[in-house]
């Protein structure tokens, strides 16, 4: 394989990753509960995928202070 005869700039390596971005999420409404998730994936408020409940979720409860 052959090998580069000089050493490439910093500029020119940067330039050849100008069009290396990352694009945004798909999201899209919860038929379930109409928060917005990530396209097939389970809804993390509500646990359902396709009609369907996958996973359970787990409310927190809130902690009471204690009053002195």
């Amino acid at each position: 394989m052959p090998l580069p005869k000089r050493r490439h700039s910093k500029t020119r390596g940067k330039k050849r990753r100008t069009h290396w971005k990352l694009s945004g999420l798909n999201l899209i409404p919860c038929p379930q509960c109409k928060n917005p998730k990530i396209a097939h994936q389970v809804c993390g408020v509500c646990g359902y995928y396709a009609g369907k409940q996958a996973i359970e979720i787990k409310k927190k409860e809130k902690k009471k202070k204690k009053g002195l």
